[in-house]
């Protein structure tokens, strides 16, 4: 059975919590981080850590057996010009966990030297260095929430549907390219039809105002979607103009595959409020072309040539948002035609994605060719991923067991509890914070979102007291992060970086301090349908 509802949350330094609650619950935590997160050497999956350059979980490497070794001296020193600290364990391989020592190394940057050593303990080579940063663990208290979840929800929904390109959208169906954003049609104006749908039903006194500004902005998506008949019949475009990105070379006249899959989910939204079947029927269209490109092993291209249909290169999009898309519609809509394409999408993810490991990005700002296996792994692919598999009504243990791996990951890769970072004497992140992906290590509101709706989901599957407390503390740092005056949810969480404003992660943010305001108002005996 699966839990709706939030017993009162049970702060480390509260009065109301006993020493002897406080003492385990730290202990549980810590004892969390001594496991390795699929490691390699048990066989599920190859070694994924080959470009990570941190840990918050003991990890493994791959290094290999040498001639004639008996055992292996493990050795992590700090990397400070003097006085070094160092930890020792021995083990009978060079490709096991830090576990040992792992609570008793320091944050910071260190170096692990695997020795082999035969049996007089003599060192016969090394079998492995590697050079990391040792992050800290989960330990609360962290920022309170400034604000109410919903009115700080509501503050940024204004915020958005007040920005002046937002507004114009009621001129008719033109988007004013002075956000520059826009240039990321299918997935800044998809999310823009979102947003002001969601407005629309919180806040009756600019209803109006957001169902025309949010149908204007569907038809100006629905006009630049490919013709009927074409390879990819109805597809939005996923670059607009030659704004940023979508004017260089790699980029020009393509689409990226799972993007049209916003535009499908905002004419959803658009119809569940106005009941126009246009917008309804517009997302079946699309979802109907989905199932004509995918492939017999249930894969899809990442990119693709917008007019031919062809992929671009050999790389395979992330499913996720199919999988999340196609579980509404027959969760909602009742609609269980497209059980084939969902059954296939769901082997690929299991059989491809979770089999290697490789939560590899999918960003249509970013290359995605010519990247080796895990040298761009991101939460954007693993944490809705672990979502996806928490919401499912037949969730086996084995999903399970996965899906905390995935978010597991999240944690120990992309999650800062602290950073001791600073540019001029300043901090230069705010924590506790989430950055993207290996190739931008920049903390985003979206990617902050992705990782704590999955501790929630795990939260409501599993009862974990401490998963609710980590979604909490990210949540709460939405609404110190969120500007006093405007509302504005930034998207990057650091100083000296321009407070930029994407619709998509701002919507995120929205949708998940929703999400914590109804879980925090559930009946304390009320449990999900």
């Amino acid at each position: 059975m699966r839990r709706t509802i939030i017993p009162i949350l049970i702060a480390f330094l509260s009065i109301s919590c006993s020493m002897d609650k406080e003492t385990e619950l730290k202990e549980e935590i810590l004892a969390a981080y001594d496991n390795p997160i699929r490691p390699g050497y048990e066989g599920r999956n190859p070694y994924w850590n080959k470009f990570a350059i941190k840990f918050m979980y003991a990890p493994a490497f791959d290094f290999k057996e040498v001639k004639d070794a008996v055992s292996y001296r493990y050795t992590v020193t700090e990397d400070v010009e003097e006085n070094a600290t160092s930890w020792s364990f021995t083990a009978e391989a060079p490709y096991l966990s830090l576990a040992p020592i792992w609570r008793d190394i320091t944050v910071g940057n260190v170096s692990l030297k695997v020795e082999a050593l035969d049996n007089q303990g003599n060192v016969l080579a090394v079998a492995g260095e590697r050079k990391f940063y040792r992050d800290a663990s989960f330990n609360p208290p962290y920022h309170e929430a400034v604000r109410d979840y919903r009115e700080s929800a509501m503050l940024a929904l204004i915020c958005i549907h007040n920005m002046q390109p937002i507004q114009n959208w009621k001129n008719g169906p033109v988007p004013d390219m002075s956000y520059q954003l826009n240039t990321y049609a299918a997935k800044i104006i998809g999310s823009t039809i979102s947003s002001e749908v969601l407005l629309s039903k919180m806040c009756p006194e600019l209803k109006e105002d957001a169902l025309k500004i949010a149908e204007n902005a569907a038809h100006f998506l629905i006009d630049q979607s490919r013709p009927e008949g074409a390879a990819l019949e109805f597809f939005p475009p996923t670059y607009y103009g030659n704004l940023i990105t979508s004017g260089i070379d790699r980029n020009k006249g393509k689409t990226m595959a799972m993007e049209a899959l916003t535009a499908a989910t905002a004419f959803l939204d658009l119809y569940d409020v106005t009941g126009k079947q246009e917008y309804f029927d517009q997302a079946m269209k699309i979802t109907d072309t989905y199932v004509k490109i995918q492939a017999e092993d249930g894969s899809f291209p990442i990119k693709m040539d917008f007019v031919t249909g062809e992929p671009v290169n050999a790389v395979k999009a992330m499913l996720h948002p199919m999988l999340e898309y196609l579980q509404r519609l027959e969760k909602q809509y009742g609609i269980d035609k497209y059980n084939e394409m969902y059954r296939k999408s769901e082997a690929w993810m299991k059989n491809g994605a979770l089999k290697t490991f490789d939560m590899t990005g999918q960003f249509e700002d970013a290359r995605v060719e010519g990247l080796e296996p895990y040298q761009n792994l991101t939460n954007c692919t693993a944490a809705p991923y672990a979502t996806f598999l928490l919401g499912k009504e037949d969730l086996t243990p084995e999903e399970l067991s996965d899906a905390k791996d995935l978010i597991n990951f999240c944690e120990d890769q992309f999650v800062y509890w602290e950073s001791a970072e600073k540019k001029y004497g300043v901090q230069h992140y705010h924590t506790p914070h989430v950055v993207e992906q290996y190739r931008y290590r920049v903390p985003i509101d979206h990617s902050a979102c992705n990782v704590a709706n999955a501790w929630l989901s795990l939260y409501e599957v599993t009862g974990d007291e401490i998963a609710f407390m980590k979604a909490k503390a990210l949540i709460d740092n939405i609404t110190v992060m969120q500007n006093i005056n405007t509302g504005m949810i930034p998207t990057y969480w650091c100083n000296f970086l321009e407070a930029e404003d994407w619709t998509n992660c701002t919507l995120l943010s929205i949708q998940t301090l929703l999400r914590m305001d109804e879980m925090n108002s559930c009946n304390m005996t009320g449990q999900r349908d």
